[in-house]
């Protein structure tokens, strides 16, 4: 759940309301995190088995339908799955380019134009950082799985104590009243007020989530019943109360004004980076502190780099498993001949996130939260009430709590958030799309009769 999203984001969340007053961002994407967290409980504990919102499809809605809703969730997950990779490489690559500025040179950028909709496209060495990474975890990820546990509880180590160091260089070096310096007029509800609220609300529910992933082990947990709701529920409250007080810490260390500025663009790549500097800087004088700054975009490279592996490690696994029930395109559910490994899936994923590296940091994350609150969350809180009407002697050891408004309230959320954004047609348009091409396979691939065979 904790990767690079909180060291990236920042910059962009206060852009989205012009103000420190975006921590109201943080507050609400961590309550609709908690209502969508209850959900996931009660679908995992009730229905522990491999493969998370895959299998609640399949039990939910019996029949093609549920088959439908099932591949669409696999189809979407070949391209978001990738968007989540790429979103850490660019981050890495953000960093990087704070410990070799001649890396953000010699950037081209283009855009290009769907009808009214554009992103932009650049190319460079900043760029070639980004797939570099990806290559690297694929290659690591060809090695038996002991190693890949040793590497993963490494990683995790880095990743909390990098933290750890954050948290208390801010309890040390804060001024408190300027974190909390509001622009005018900062809370006026005006359309660009709400606007900006949803754009820092798709950005802080994108940092949020990965409280779900023990669901897609469901089968592995022990007691189940009692494990997944725990998981689930006390990581998005720790989560919530680490990310709150970290970004506090930065704005009581860092004027918030400079990083809205265009000329601050360096700045903003490596927040954290800056953030060491400027506590530091007068204890220690600029050269230490400038050290400091690059031991912190060190850390920081190194957490990214946690993030694309343990996200390739475990999605690959996703389509690797349906495939060899029989329920997605059969290529996915191929075995390397001596590594063991679902090399199809993993290949496919990590080439398709090689390709969103060349998009924006904040395309990216627009693309993947869209993708996914569209085609997996919506459908599994709709899927939460529809199974509570159609199977109500349903064993549920874990019965989400005033049933049924976190389900409704996350529902608003997040249609709020699709909705409220500017050109939020951009992502839609390309959601639709997603959803008919996969209705097209699905009704191609896989007929009526003897579905498992099709593919």
């Amino acid at each position: 759940m904790i990767g690079v999203g909180p060291f990236i984001t920042l910059p962009l969340i206060l852009g989205a309301m012009a103000g420190p007053q975006a921590m109201l961002g943080w507050i609400l994407g961590a309550l609709l995190a908690l209502c969508d967290g209850l959900v996931w409980a009660e679908l995992g504990a009730a229905l522990p088995a491999a493969g998370g919102t895959y299998h609640f499809l399949r039990h939910i809605f019996p029949g093609r339908t549920g088959r439908l809703l099932a591949f669409l969730f696999l189809f979407q997950l070949c391209f978001s799955a990738p968007l989540s990779i790429a979103s850490g490489a660019i981050g890495l690559s953000q960093y990087t380019t704070y410990l070799f500025p001649a890396l953000a040179r010699h950037t081209a950028t283009h855009t290009v134009s769907l009808g009214n909709y554009s992103a932009g496209i650049s190319v460079g060495p900043a760029t070639a950082v980004a797939i570099l990474a990806i290559l690297v975890a694929v290659g690591l990820l060809y090695r038996n799985l002991a190693r890949v546990q040793r590497l993963s509880v490494a990683m995790g180590t880095v990743v909390l104590g990098t933290i750890a160091w954050i948290l208390l260089t801010g309890l040390t070096h804060a001024h408190w009243r300027q974190a909390f310096s509001l622009p005018p007029h900062a809370f006026a509800l005006t359309p660009a007020f709400f606007t900006g609220l949803g754009a820092a609300m798709l950005i802080s529910t994108y940092d949020y989530w990965g409280y779900y992933n023990i669901t897609f082990l469901g089968g592995e947990v022990r007691d189940p019943a009692r494990t997944i709701p725990r998981a689930i529920l006390l990581s998005i409250a720790l989560v919530a109360v680490i990310y709150l007080a970290m970004n506090v810490m930065v704005l009581a260390v860092l004027p918030w004004r400079p990083l809205l500025a265009l000329q601050d663009v360096a700045a903003r790549r490596a927040i954290i980076s800056l953030f060491m500097q400027t506590a530091y800087g007068p204890s220690l004088g600029a050269f230490w502190a400038a050290r400091l700054g690059q031991l912190a975009a060190l850390l920081i490279i190194f957490t990214a780099f946690a993030g694309i592996f343990s996200l390739l490690l475990g999605y690959s696994r996703i389509p690797y498993a349906a495939a060899r029930d029989g329920e997605f395109f059969r290529p996915f559910g191929r075995l390397h001949p001596t590594r063991r490994i679902p090399h199809v899936s993993l290949l496919t994923l990590a080439g398709t996130a090689v390709l969103f590296c060349f998009f924006s940091l904040k395309d990216v994350i627009a693309a993947l939260v869209v993708l996914r609150i569209l085609l997996q969350f919506l459908v599994q809180h709709i899927g939460v009430l529809y199974l509570r009407r159609t199977q109500p002697d349903l064993p549920r050891p874990f019965r989400l709590w005033l049933y049924p408004l976190p389900p409704m309230a996350a529902i608003a959320g997040f249609t709020y958030i699709l909705l409220s954004r500017p050109n939020f047609e951009r992502e839609l348009l390309l959601a639709l799309l997603l959803v008919a091409a996969g209705a097209v396979l699905f009704l191609l691939l896989i007929p009526p009769a003897r579905q498992t065979n099709a593919l």
